[in-house]
């Protein structure tokens, strides 16, 4: 007995074991006590054990970031983790509509893009499309890969609208072009795939008034035409007409100017679509009473001059030239918001008309609508010829007396807002999902393809 208790005792044996070894003179008169105790536990544990785990174990979300052989630069994880939190929606599954469609994101030196954060207003003003754009790819787990050899495009986060003036406080974009070509012999440098393609399969993002003409005169917009080295890529852009124009020359996707979805989301909380619209026509924004300007050219065509002249003592019209933070509130409470060119026929007034359920009254002949295969514009807004602002109020009474209500039951269908709003995390249907729809569609001018065999 001494002898037994001498040996050494394995301590991962447990409890139980260390006291028959205890009690071993005592073992024979309990043996079938102690079978049927252990039984009894054995049982009861594996019970508790196991329906604790179905209660109250849930399924790990698939939202987190993809891991990779090398760790995201810098840029990357403040871009992924700068989440809009009013966004955020379960993990999105690739949908059979986009077939395993793969972008693969260059890591570009800060200089590129995330130094420019350092001002609020490069990832919220009219132009940060570029930004936004990024973010959602960044976040979008299912379409991005890591591995560039199997990506059908590939997206270059290079901002140029964060260079806001000094004077006027308006984005000046006279950098653009070197930076663009800086971020380009980059890749060059580094990455075999933009010789691979010259440059086909390559995305940039150009949200300014004339596109990757870069210039908000259109006159020297056309004299400056789209720069050599971006004539082959894909240009997300925000300029667009239905006639041939030397600016959008180039492979292109038509999307919307950037509105922050926070800001109609609080705004939707203090005024719903379907509230009290008592403004019958709605416009704040620059009204020139001389529309020629220093450099001799007439803003927007003299439209919002004609506006103002014909339309600023008609009780029927809300004008306002002066700028107002609260004017959203303005807008939910309007039955039409016009939208008139300014030096580019797009303005962020139609997405917002769109997002606040104001009925937009488009005055830019010839512009060409972002994702018309997803919003209807015919459906959901009016069209008037420049020539015709002096007929405005005849045109608003006849629709507001005929098909207005059908109009609105059209505008306010969520899913027409949901696709001109870009969110941190992508959400089915939204302006990111808009552009991959489109993006698919191009998959002729993805190297990877060109390679796959004709079936």
């Amino acid at each position: 007995m001494a002898s037994e208790l001498q040996k050494p005792i394995k301590k991962n044996r447990g409890f139980y074991v260390k006291m028959r070894i205890l009690h071993k003179g005592r073992q024979p008169e309990k043996s079938l006590f102690f079978r049927y105790y252990q039984w009894i536990l054995w049982f009861s544990f594996t019970l508790y054990f196991l329906t604790s785990f179905f209660i109250t174990n849930k399924p790990i979300p698939l939202s987190k970031p993809r891991a990779s052989g090398s760790k995201l630069s810098l840029p990357s994880r403040v871009l992924f983790e700068s989440v809009n939190k009013t966004s955020q929606q379960p993990y999105l599954k690739n949908p059979a509509i986009f077939k395993d469609l793969k972008i693969f994101i260059y890591e570009l030196p800060s200089e590129y893009n995330e130094n420019w954060l350092s001002n609020k207003r490069c990832s919220n003003h009219l132009f940060a499309s570029e930004v936004a754009i990024h973010r959602a790819l960044l976040n979008a787990d299912d379409f991005r890969t890591f591995d560039p050899n199997e990506a059908d495009f590939f997206f270059v986060p290079v901002y140029v609208s964060c260079n806001f003036s000094t004077v006027n406080g308006f984005p000046t974009i006279v950098h653009a072009r070197s930076l663009l070509f800086s971020a380009i012999q980059f890749i060059t440098k580094n990455y075999p795939f933009w010789n691979r393609s010259q440059g086909f399969d390559h995305i940039f993002v150009a949200s300014h008034d004339y596109g990757a003409c870069f210039h908000a005169m259109e006159d020297r917009a056309i004299d400056n035409g789209i720069p050599e080295f971006l004539m082959n890529s894909i240009l997300l852009q925000t300029f667009g007409v239905n006639y041939k124009h030397p600016c959008q020359d180039v492979e292109n996707v038509l999307i919307p100017p950037y509105i922050s979805p926070e800001s109609i989301r609080k705004t939707l909380e203090k005024a719903p679509l379907t509230g009290n619209r008592d403004i019958m026509v709605f416009f704040r924004g620059k009204m020139e009473v001389h529309p020629k300007n220093v450099s001799g050219k007439f803003y927007s065509k003299r439209v919002r001059t004609e506006i103002w002249r014909r339309y600023k003592g008609d009780r029927r019209f809300y004008l306002q030239r002066h700028r107002f933070t609260g004017y959203q509130s303005e807008i939910t409470r309007s039955v039409f918001c016009l939208c008139p060119l300014g030096w580019a026929p797009w303005s962020p007034r139609l997405v917002e008309s769109v997002a606040l359920g104001c009925v937009p009254v488009i005055i830019a002949d010839g512009i060409r609508l972002p994702f018309s295969s997803a919003v209807k514009w015919s459906e959901i807004s009016l069209t008037v010829a420049e020539r015709d602002v002096g007929k405005l109020g005849q045109i608003l009474e006849h629709v507001a007396a005929t098909n207005l209500s059908t109009i609105q039951k059209n505008l306010w269908d969520p899913a027409v807002r949901r696709a001109l709003l870009f969110n941190d995390h992508m959400q089915r249907g939204d302006a990111t999902w808009q552009i991959l729809t489109s993006l698919y569609k191009k998959l002729n001018q993805s190297y990877r393809w060109s390679r796959v065999p004709s079936q």
